[in-house]
């Protein structure tokens, strides 16, 4: 199979998380760039990139890069680039934009322009002057940074973070693929407990399961490039029975999630069932305070309201100090908290240890880690029963 590039685009502060799944599915000289990592691979990359990252929010196949400072640059080296060897003759191919610090500004005219270039070179390829576009979808991006232009077929379809187990949301949902990034920036370990004391709809205890179960997140949905006829079915299902045949269903896991909204829970409950996880992960209705683990060792890994997001100042910082309480108690525990407040030591009682700048949407925040002593080597099977209180 030939050698294609792939971009793996991510949100601010993942590069790195979704960069350590690129090398747990064995692609090496990786390269990290701001929002994205670039590797390259064959079809079957496609197709095991997509139903395995957990963090990363699209995977974009690169057609080619270049400088361009005027349209007519941009309009030949567009038509330069062999389009004909991903785009059929009956591709629908729409092209969207974007342009940062760059001399052609105009998102909308470098659209058209590279739209324009694409259709002359497959006029030339299919020997056609007119393209209906009724087959399967390309997206085309065409992205300028300081002048240096990208173009990519986007592979995914819709963005990565759709599982196929949400179809329906509480107020400000988590991003799945946010939610798996906390999990993995915990290290927690599927030999431990874990509770999600805010659940909500519950991303947090599922994206668990999935990282426990070593269950690629892309089971349950479809992908753009699985219709395109550039790549041989018979790959996609070679994905697929790879993910089915590595899917440990029989691990013991503490997966726990509890809130105080009981919509919230009922909408968990559905999004675990869906997801096929029902059976592993235990939810109930209960207030931060009154968590309790007879787990000696465990995560508690949080997204708790916001002062932005829910409620006001007051009552959030409260629910901070009931949070800071329960850790507390747990006192060999470690907790793992995603917040726009930006000095949550005051009422969580302690020092964190690592803080880092991550984004929920536009929003900015903190994921604010503190940790708790390292368990020793246990037998594997020694475990002890967990449940919030």
């Amino acid at each position: 199979m030939a050698k294609i590039e792939l971009i793996a685009t991510a949100a601010f502060g993942l590069e790195s998380i979704v960069a350590r799944e690129l090398k747990n599915l064995g692609y090496e000289d990786l390269i990290v760039e701001n929002g994205r990592v670039l590797l390259t691979t064959d079809e079957l990359g496609i197709c095991r990139t997509n139903l395995w990252l957990r963090s990363a929010d699209r995977v974009l196949l690169k057609l080619g890069s270049f400088k361009a400072l005027t349209f007519e640059e941009l309009f030949q080296q567009t038509k330069a680039l062999p389009w004909e060897e991903w785009l059929p003759e009956d591709a629908n191919f729409p092209v969207q934009g974007k342009s940062i610090k760059s001399k052609l500004f105009s998102v909308s005219d470098c659209q058209a322009i590279v739209k324009k270039a694409i259709v002359e070179r497959l006029k030339e390829t299919y020997g056609r002057s007119w393209f209906e576009e009724t087959g399967p979808r390309y997206q085309i991006e065409v992205a300028l940074l300081n002048d240096m232009v990208t173009l990519t077929i986007d592979t995914s379809g819709l963005g990565l973070h759709k599982r196929g187990y949400r179809q329906l949301a509480g107020q400000a949902p988590l991003k799945e693929t946010l939610a798996a990034a906390m999990i993995q920036l915990s290290f927690w370990h599927k030999d431990r407990a874990l509770i999600d004391p805010f659940c909500g709809t519950g991303t947090i205890p599922i994206e668990a399961a999935f990282i426990a179960q070593n269950r690629a997140p892309g089971l349950k949905r479809s992908f753009a490039a699985e219709k395109w006829p550039n790549i041989p079915k018979v790959l996609w299902q070679e994905a697929w029975q790879e993910a089915l045949d590595l899917w440990d269903h029989n691990e013991p896991l503490h997966i726990y999630g509890s809130d105080i909204d009981p919509n919230a829970l009922a909408l968990a409950r559905t999004h675990a069932i869906e997801a096929g996880v029902d059976d592993v992960i235990h939810f109930q209705r209960l207030p931060v305070a009154e968590v309790r683990s007879r787990f000696k060792y465990g995560h508690m890994i949080a997204n708790p309201p916001y002062g932005e997001r829910l409620g006001d100042v007051k009552e959030v910082e409260g629910l901070y100090l009931e949070l800071g309480e329960t850790f507390n108690r747990l006192e060999n525990w470690s907790l793992h908290m995603l917040t726009t407040h930006q000095f949550p030591e005051r009422l969580i009682g302690r020092r964190w240890d690592k803080s880092r700048k991550l984004y929920t949407g536009r929003l900015e925040c903190h994921y604010f880690q503190f940790f708790g002593p390292r368990p020793p080597r246990e037998p594997k099977g020694d475990y002890t029963t967990t449940k919030c209180k």
